[in-house]
């Protein structure tokens, strides 16, 4: 009488994995997904910290407008700028710059990069806010709440007899 016995799993896998020698081991394929997860959260925070400003259609997250400057080398004009809002213009060297009018015929010019971790701030509903950790400011520029502790700096603009905004005092 003979006695069968299946393979243990054991046996099995001794089998193949002797002839596979092109296989990764489970390590290879455990440390290759983590890398392939740490890879795909590392653009997705990339992408949170440094597109928070405006999209090329002129318009940003918070709804307000955004301006990259006229040829004349004026940043925006007071007409641009929202009484209680805020509008997002790119700096001399390309640097994010705030504009905003808190009160009608006040024009404050503040750096957009976030005190808390370097992010843009935008424009938002009456106030300015990073998008990344949601730190809120107010249209001066003073943290309201969010991660962020410091206000953010001032950006020198003037505003010309002719309502052009331009960089400096």
């Amino acid at each position: 009488m003979s006695v069968r016995t299946s393979p243990s799993p054991h046996d099995a896998a001794t089998s193949h994995g002797a002839g596979c020698g092109h296989c990764p081991s489970r390590r290879d394929v455990l440390a290759r997904a983590g890398a392939a997860a740490l890879g795909a959260a590392a653009v997705g925070v990339l992408a949170a910290c440094g597109g928070g400003g405006p999209d090329a259609g002129g318009e940003d997250a918070g709804g307000e407008g955004s301006s990259t400057g006229g040829a004349d080398g004026a940043l925006a004009s007071v007409d641009d700028v929202p009484v209680g809002g805020a509008l997002s213009v790119e700096g001399p060297g390309g640097t994010p710059v705030l504009l905003t009018q808190p009160t009608e015929g006040t024009i404050v010019g503040l750096s957009a990069v976030c005190t808390h971790q370097g992010c843009t701030v935008v424009p938002g509903d009456d106030a300015l806010e990073c998008p990344c950790h949601r730190s809120v400011f107010t249209l001066e520029g003073e943290p309201v709440s969010g991660p962020a502790t410091e206000p953010l700096p001032p950006f020198a603009v003037t505003v010309g007899d002719d309502g052009r905004i331009v960089a400096g005092a």
